[in-house]
């Protein structure tokens, strides 16, 4: 069975008088393939996604763009976190500063990827203040 044919396939053309019986075998196999992708998906998202959905969804692509548009990712959001985490951080004096150094490099390589660039003079300086006024 090609379960995943309205998957992988666009919407075959509709059918008409003219059609052959291999385009009218090929629209009812895309037709079940494409209700029963639609049915499989609607029941395994929650409820609560279930009611943000528009229900003129013909197609399981479109069922999918619909889900994919509300979960675009916010590139604002996903650079907060590891920058919030950076300005916050103090060395407790516990532990072993060269590893609290490395977390601090981690974080500036994830801002870098995800296009903040830090410089290293401004990543030093961080290091710096976030330290205990013995170290500094």
């Amino acid at each position: 069975m090609d379960l995943d044919l309205a998957l992988r396939d666009d919407s075959p053309p509709p059918l008409t008088y003219q059609s052959t019986s291999d385009e009218k075998r090929n629209n009812e196999r895309w037709e079940r393939s494409n209700c029963l992708c639609l049915m499989i998906i609607k029941k395994a998202i929650p409820e609560a996604f279930k009611r943000t959905m528009s229900k003129t969804m013909v197609t399981v692509k479109e069922f999918l763009q619909d889900i994919e548009k509300k979960f675009v990712k916010n590139e604002k959001t996903e650079v907060n976190t590891p920058l919030t985490r950076l300005i916050s951080m103090k060395y407790s004096g516990k532990g072993n500063i060269r590893e609290y150094i490395m977390e601090i490099s981690h974080l500036a390589s994830k801002l870098n990827a995800l296009k903040l660039k830090l410089s290293e003079e401004l990543l030093v300086h961080l290091i710096l203040i976030s330290l205990p006024t013995q170290f500094s």
